[in-house]
Order: C-alpha cells, then structure tokens, then sequence
C-alpha cells in the first residue's frame, strides 16, 4: 500500500470498507486463489480494494452515506460497478455464515431512507484535510 492509499475512513466508512472487504476475499479465495497454503489477495482484487477506499473516501454524503445499491449518486465507474455486483452477488450469501454481524449490518443498512444530500455533510478526504490542517 502506498502513502496515496494509506489514510483512515471515518465511523461507519471504515465499517462499511471493512465489509466489503471481507467480501472481497471470500471472492478472491474461491476465484482466484490455486492451492495456496496462506490467503493473499490477487492483485485485481488487491486494486479493486483500493478504488473501493478511494470511492468511499470521496463520497459526498461522508459518514451518513446511503448503501451504494441505493445511492442516488453513481461514483464507480462503469467496469468497476459491475465487478462490485459480481463480488456482492457471490459473497453476500456466505457472509451470514463468515461474517454475520457485518452482513446483518449491511443489511440493516439498505433498509434505511437515502439522506438528503446537504451542505453539513463532508466527505471523508475533506474531513481528513481539515484535521491535518488544524494540527
């Protein structure tokens, strides 16, 4: 991980990454893992991960984001949207086995009304600067 990708999401961002990236490897064990004795993470997968952190990063609802499924703003890119609905498809199943407080989580989650977007709300990286800034 490089510095660009080394910073901390927030409150329930850090949560959400946290979920996702737990679907993330039981994707990549099962379709991208050949008789390896430790799990590591495939490096498609590994840059997916990033993008997903850089995403969450940016998004302008900040902590209060909405589930992206229900996100009236489409931040991830085309190819990338696709491949976030590959992994969900295939690991939200087995998270309630693997996972089931974070799967319970993220289903309570897409139940929730959309916040409406307002000026209070911050997005993660602006956050982060205005704490730099004021150290």
């Amino acid at each position: 991980m490089d510095k660009k990708d080394d910073f901390h999401l927030f409150g329930q961002l850090n949560d959400e990454f946290r979920t996702i990236t737990a679907m993330i490897d039981l994707y990549c064990l099962k379709h991208h893992q050949i008789n390896n004795n430790k799990f590591q993470r495939c490096d498609d997968c590994e840059q997916f991960r990033i993008y997903v952190k850089q995403r969450l990063d940016r998004c302008p609802y900040g902590e209060d984001k909405p589930s992206c499924k229900q996100c009236p703003i489409h931040c991830y890119k085309p190819q990338q949207k696709i491949k976030s609905q590959t992994i969900m498809r295939y690991s939200g199943p087995k998270m309630l086995i693997k996972h089931p407080i974070m799967a319970i989580k993220h289903l309570i989650k897409n139940k929730r009304a959309i916040p409406v977007l307002n000026k209070e709300m911050i997005s993660n990286h602006k956050k982060r600067k205005t704490l730099l800034n004021n150290e």
